[in-house]
């Protein structure tokens, strides 16, 4: 997943980051993995991009809580600063996330909590934890640059959510910097976007599993509106809905600073 989202998602692996996105493939000869993640990475072309979005994190019970907060990035997909920043419900508002993702090197992620008023930086061994109650993890909230995972693919032909797909497995090149030993992805045929992921903390032992639906073109850029993130052993899920999207705004570089993650009343 390349986060959040990788953008989460973009998840996203944010996460978000870690989103993902679409683009025609016509291989005669068999199909390299990494060059399907490729098209993943560099479909959006943008310099930067603001999002806001509502988070529904449900629990076992089926209670729903629910979060917003604001997202930016600057800089291309795993070679990026990101900002997360909470507006609602009040005990949350002001939170912020920012992470530091550049090719070569490990990502960097303060958080910033208004309570206390204090920048924390987020330890290695503190990636794994949930952020903020949800499903997605510290390192999910980061994007992954493209070439830290080796790619091997496991079906050409495999189906996903009514799409043609190709399923990926991805490892670590550095194990040690990642929870998951290894993830799957499942790729649209006809589009360069991930839109089913799974991620393994051992060969048998799922972790969580995310999906993307609602896929729509802005500006010439695929992006998912609907990610749901789920923790299948503990049978709760993350429900991310984007409301806004836009790109190219002009964000400056010193949004993205620690001095800036303490403006908790920065939007």
């Amino acid at each position: 997943m390349t986060s959040i989202f990788h953008s989460l998602l973009r998840p996203a692996f944010f996460l978000f980051p870690f989103a993902f996105f679409l683009f025609n493939f016509a291989f005669s000869a068999p199909i390299d993995a990494h060059k399907v993640m490729e098209a993943v990475y560099h479909q959006d072309s943008s310099r930067d991009s603001t999002w806001r979005a509502v988070m529904e994190v449900v629990d076992k019970k089926g209670s729903v809580r629910q979060k917003k907060f604001i997202f930016r990035k600057l800089g291309s997909l795993g070679d990026s600063k990101t900002l997360v920043r909470f507006i609602d419900p009040p005990e949350v508002r002001g939170v912020g996330l920012l992470s530091i993702n550049y090719k070569g090197g490990s990502e960097r992620q303060w958080m910033y909590t208004p309570a206390i008023q204090r920048i924390r930086r987020i330890a290695p061994q503190e990636r794994s934890r949930q952020f903020l109650g949800t499903d997605f993890s510290n390192e999910d909230m980061a994007e992954r640059a493209l070439d830290e995972f080796d790619y091997r693919m496991i079906n050409e032909n495999d189906a996903m959510d009514g799409h043609k797909a190709y399923k990926i497995e991805a490892r670590p090149v550095t194990p040690e910097r990642s929870q998951y030993r290894l993830m799957y992805f499942w790729v649209a045929q006809e589009i360069p976007y991930v839109i089913h992921a799974e991620m393994y903390v051992d060969r048998n032992q799922i972790t969580r599993v995310l999906h993307a639906a609602g896929l729509e073109k802005i500006a010439g850029i695929w992006v998912a509106r609907r990610v749901e993130m789920s923790s299948p052993a503990e049978h709760t899920r993350t429900v991310l809905s984007i409301d806004d999207i836009r790109f190219n705004l002009g964000l400056k570089e010193d949004l993205f600073t620690e001095q800036a993650l303490e403006k908790a009343d920065a939007q």
